[in-house]
């Protein structure tokens, strides 16, 4: 859900003024979002829902510092980023595959597509617990590239002012680590 800049900007102000319901509605709008993401650069739903929260948290606590140059979206998006780098970074790992949880759902499903059969849901997930491995392979910079552009759907522009680079830089990291995952995708099917 994008949210107009009027709008981002007034719900900064409001929060700035005292209002407890701006933050809540801010929260509402990018939880989804933001976990999404932490999701797929930690590869852990644990550590995605801790992450989610340590980000809305630094949020609450910077929203002051907004002045709406960006949307709210790309600011969050630049904030959660620069978390996990950081919390990740403290720590080597290995992306795996989603685990299940206890109630055994896929933390990634979809909403399940009534067109498809049991056969066919199941290639899908095996699909991709596959991707999400050779996600986990790629050189940071290249996987927060990838899965900005190409699972949360952010702009080139967008992704330029996430993670502070140029346009030119976001194409080259998009490009090659598409060009990587290609090449560990086509690995690990001739395994």
């Amino acid at each position: 859900m994008t949210v107009p800049a009027v709008t981002d900007r007034a719900l900064a102000e409001r929060h700035r003024y005292g209002d407890p319901e701006a933050f809540a509605e801010i929260y509402r709008t990018y939880e989804d979002m933001v976990f999404n993401l932490s999701l797929r650069l930690s590869g852990d739903p644990d550590r995605a829902a801790d992450l989610t929260q340590e980000v809305f948290l630094r949020v609450y606590r910077h929203l002051e510092g907004f002045r709406g140059r960006s949307s709210l979206k790309t600011w969050i998006y630049r904030v959660a980023v620069n978390h996990c780098r950081s919390r990740l970074r403290r720590r080597v790992f290995r992306l795996e595959p989603f685990e299940r949880t206890t109630d055994d759902r896929d933390p990634m499903a979809e909403v399940a597509d009534s067109r498809r059969g049991p056969e066919e849901l199941a290639l899908a997930g095996d699909a991709e617990r596959i991707v999400q491995r050779a996600l986990g392979e790629l050189p940071r910079s290249f996987r927060e590239a990838v899965v900005l552009r190409d699972i949360e759907g952010l702009s080139y522009e967008e992704i330029a002012e996430v993670l502070g680079v140029r346009i030119g830089t976001v194409r080259s990291r998009i490009a090659r680590g598409r060009r990587r995952l290609s090449d560990l995708l086509t690995e690990r099917e001739e395994r």
